[in-house]
């Protein structure tokens, strides 16, 4: 018995590693596309005017999209979605999906709404005083000032919300099917959409004597759209048949607003502290940009492997709970936890040590400068301090979620949004460290003291998890990752300053790309040597779709 079990884990993990692996590369495709819309965003518009208004325009719409969409809605689904299949049929979980979908779409064309006409207060609340600048007449285009830029943008792009939200319930519905590529790769035609609409609609509507960043605007709009239209065909496939049922006492609703309502305070450290930092990253012109491009780029191993892995860990963790299997329940998570480690403490000493390098690659030419590299490599650095934190507080609440347990979430969230506000007061108004790093680091540190605290209520919630296994791991991990470290220095250092330089695009991409071939071979034998079975395991999902093509 206890062997079936053990061999019952096993192919648990290796499913896992299989299926984080597919989303892993659909979730590349997506956040390089973003990333490549960043790049444009910087190449185009200085990061004083243009791109400051964009990005502080954007993170309205975006943080209710973090709140509501791609989060919480999507989780609060797939956990009453696989209880109400399992409890009372499949026609009862396609009839709690139409009901969430009708609703979903009733509430957020009502926030759209608001959210259009209350944009001047919005506005207002999150820019200080030193945010606002008259615009030359090279810029203005009609827009006396970045504000009133600022609040038309705003207005364009709400709409957005409603789209990305019912894609975050297509892909709930999914995934909860064990569909996880289409809607991993969903998020690449909101990219590569916002993009070359962004980029046409540039010349467009500069042609006609309308502000560019209205393209970049009108892309986000259309890129929300494609997003979710691009998984209905799969949704028709699994047996989705859209009707129009709305029904605000039916109990599985409920219980879906009930996850929702205190889990939206659950995980919503990273987003409330994103928009709470944007009142005091307006002390600087520059420093929206720069936050947001370091930020594009930690988001690109944090999507690949991070939310990849919880992805994937959600379904099942919720099925194991829902079972009453708390030893499944405790290797899936403790499981899960290795996996991530395993690639993205790499990630992160690999950021520190190439944050400028990256930067430079990436984002300086057009209108931006050798000064917006240098700000935005900082960032990063300290950005990659919390990739761990970022990808640890995914998965340990996703083990929450499955219980359908939001409680210790909710109070451990709301203290790390007071801490975060605290430290941001502290170093930006109080003048104790006014630098953009300041707030990312008290961000970084919020997020990881949340995802600590969590853990170690988890276990007491559901038993051991495993946790020493973790912390060998987490020690052999370090060490491969120490020699990782110096051996991307020391050779970024040799490209970089005796070779090559740091002027013309094939010198910047050595300089990034050199160290991290470098990099990876150092890293892959230091696992080989510390005996890192989960490196394994990843290296055998490869080997076997090497084989298969």
């Amino acid at each position: 018995m206890e062997e079936n079990r053990k061999k019952s884990a096993e192919e648990q993990n290796q499913n896992v590693t299989r299926t984080a692996g597919i989303v892993s590369l659909a979730v590349m495709g997506s956040r390089v596309l973003g990333l490549a819309r960043e790049m444009a965003i910087f190449y185009y518009f200085p990061t004083k005017l243009g791109a400051a208004a964009f990005h502080l325009a954007f993170r309205i719409p975006n943080f209710l999209r973090d709140m509501f969409g791609e989060g919480i809605l999507s989780k609060a689904f797939i956990t009453t979605f696989l209880a109400t299949e399992a409890e009372d049929g499949e026609q009862a979980a396609w009839n709690l999906a139409n009901r969430i979908f009708n609703l979903t779409c009733l509430v957020l064309i009502c926030i759209t709404v608001l959210g259009i006409i209350f944009a001047p207060t919005l506005v207002d609340i999150l820019a200080r005083e030193d945010f606002d600048e008259t615009l030359d007449s090279n810029e203005h285009y009609g827009f006396s000032t970045k504000i009133e830029l600022t609040i038309y943008l705003t207005r364009l792009m709400f709409p957005y919300l409603l789209f990305v939200s019912l894609a975050a319930i297509a892909m709930g519905l999914l995934n909860s099917k064990g569909k996880f590529g289409i809607p991993a790769c969903a998020s690449s035609f909101f990219n590569l959409s916002s993009l070359l609409i962004g980029i046409s609609g540039y010349y467009l509507f500069k042609k006609i004597g309308m502000h560019p960043t209205i393209g970049m605007a009108a892309g986000v709009v259309v890129g929300g759209i494609a997003q979710f239209f691009i998984q209905v065909p799969s949704m028709y496939r699994v047996g989705f048949r859209y009707k129009p049922l709305l029904n605000f006492r039916d109990p599985r609703v409920l219980e879906v607003l009930r996850l929702m309502g205190p889990a939206i305070l659950g995980v919503a450290a990273v987003p409330i502290n994103q928009l709470t930092n944007t009142w005091f990253i307006t002390s600087g012109d520059e420093w929206l940009p720069w936050i947001q491009g370091a930020y594009r780029i930690m988001h690109l191993p944090l999507g690949i492997f991070g939310v990849a892995i919880s992805t994937v860990a959600l379904p099942q963790l919720a099925k194991f709970a829902n079972a009453g299997d708390t030893e499944q329940f405790r290797n899936a998570l403790a499981y899960a936890l290795r996996l991530m480690l395993t690639v993205i403490l790499p990630a992160s000493i690999g950021l520190m040590v190439l944050s400028e390098p990256i930067c430079r690659l990436l984002y300086e030419r057009g209108a931006f400068i050798e000064s917006d590299t240098i700000g935005t490599g900082g960032v990063l650095f300290v950005y990659a301090f919390g990739l761990c934190g970022f990808s640890a507080l995914k998965i340990v609440t996703d083990g929450f979620y499955a219980h359908k347990d939001i409680r210790a979430p909710v109070i451990v969230s709301l203290c790390g949004v007071a801490l975060n506000i605290l430290l941001n007061y502290l170093f930006i108004f109080r003048g104790l460290f006014l630098d953009p790093r300041a707030v990312v680091f008290s961000t970084v540190l919020t997020v990881t003291l949340n995802s600590a605290v969590l853990l170690f209520l988890l276990r007491r919630k559901v038993g051991r998890l495993g946790l020493r296994a973790v912390v060998l791991l987490t020690l052999k991990i370090l060490i491969a990752s120490a020699v990782m470290g110096v051996v991307c220095w020391v050779t970024n250092g040799f490209v970089e300053q005796d070779l090559l330089g740091t002027e013309g695009i094939v010198p910047r991409v050595a300089n990034v790309f050199v160290p991290i071939v470098f990099s990876v071979l150092a890293l892959a034998g230091m696992y080989k040597v510390l005996r890192v079975t989960e490196f394994d395991d990843i290296l055998n999902i490869f080997k076997r779709r090497f084989r298969n093509q």
